[in-house]
């Protein structure tokens, strides 16, 4: 950031700490709801260590932020029809939370499914091999292509669906299509052989809208400030690998309404990277698409600071169903300069991996 944006950026802040307080000297004393509500938001919670988590129910933001456990979280969602599970990639406090909301929907709503977007689609004959009990689990882990964190992360879960034949979804487009479309754009789904379309959803939802902004965002190098692609040719790119990112959604929101076409009924508890369903966008908002008169709940992680009073914002009130909140694990990055260029470099590697399919 070269000096003129630094001297307009604080240009704007000294201007908007003007304005607010002058706008201070105005506001009329707040109501006793008001100062209710505001009270409500402050509400601290405390997290130990990282395996610690708390449950904090929002209803996406039209509740006032209440602590709830275990139990009391699954007594709310066992009336929704599908409940995501955000998560933080690898994050121990997460995984256990993921797993003791599973155990308790299970022994409320027996009749439950378990979708995962850790296995892809064309595997789930593999899963049900393994669920049979027709192979081992080590070549269950090899065909079915399990990430490396198997045994920490998602074993649990796997075996206590298992042990009480619970059905498990391989929800995920495979990343040899997820590449292709990146590479090639959507058109590229339609060249698929008959045999591997199913592979991926039918339908891509590519529309504007608060989801794409984010991850064109996102795709700039920049989670939360980025300025877009600046050439029409990055901006190209740009849009293909917004549509790489909707064949993960579609097609994990597709495998879970199809799911639920097959078995009427059934509820379903799907996990995935909070990126996928925070704010109810994403694979969330693709499923109400699909099926607009599903109970959609969503429990979204937010990483606090470990050992220090935490409080749930408005703005993080309004990401999910429930809050979940978890320790936040050391900095990846120091700087906004490190994690873009990260994030650079992600998008590179992906480039360099050519569609192959």
């Amino acid at each position: 950031m070269d000096r003129r944006r630094i001297g307009r950026a604080a240009a704007a802040a000294l201007a908007a700490t003007a304005l607010g307080l002058a706008a201070c000297a105005d506001r009329p004393p707040a109501s006793p709801e008001a100062r209710q509500r505001q009270a409500e938001l402050n509400r601290t919670f405390d997290l130990m260590d990282l395996t610690d988590f708390a449950l904090v129910y929002t209803d996406g933001g039209r509740a006032a932020p209440t602590p709830m456990s275990v139990a009391e979280a699954a007594d709310i969602l066992k009336a929704y029809d599908v409940i995501f599970i955000g998560e933080e990639h690898r994050h121990p406090g997460n995984h256990l939370a993921q797993m003791a909301l599973f155990r308790a929907l299970a022994e409320r709503a027996p009749n439950l499914s378990l979708s995962l977007e850790q296995f892809e689609r064309d595997v789930q004959p593999v899963v049900d091999d393994y669920l049979a009990g027709k192979i081992g689990e080590q070549p269950f882990r090899t065909k079915a292509r399990a990430w490396d964190n198997y045994p920490v992360s998602y074993r649990p879960l796997v075996e206590f669906a298992r042990a009480r034949n619970l059905p498990i979804i391989a929800a995920e487009a495979p990343t040899m299509v997820v590449r292709c479309v990146g590479e090639r754009g959507p058109e590229f789904l339609e060249t698929m052989k008959p045999e591997q379309r199913g592979w991926a959803a039918a339908k891509l939802h590519l529309h504007d809208g608060p989801y794409k902004e984010k991850y064109l965002r996102f795709a700039a190098g920049d989670g939360s400030h980025g300025e877009g692609a600046d050439t029409e040719q990055a901006r190209a790119a740009a849009l293909r690998s917004f549509a790489a990112q909707a064949t993960r959604d579609d097609t994990m929101a597709e495998s879970i309404h199809l799911h639920l076409q097959k078995n009427p009924g059934r509820k379903v508890v799907h996990l995935n990277g909070s990126f996928h369903s925070e704010a109810f966008l994403g694979t969330a908002e693709r499923l109400r698409l699909r099926d607009p008169g599903l109970k959609i709940a969503v429990v979204n992680p937010i990483a606090v600071k470990l050992g220090a009073p935490a409080t749930v914002s408005a703005e993080q009130a309004a990401t999910g169903t429930f809050v979940l909140l978890i320790g936040q694990t050391p900095k990846s990055y120091v700087s906004m300069d490190e994690m873009r260029a990260a994030i650079r470099e992600q998008m590179t590697f992906r480039g360099e991996n050519k569609c192959e399919l």
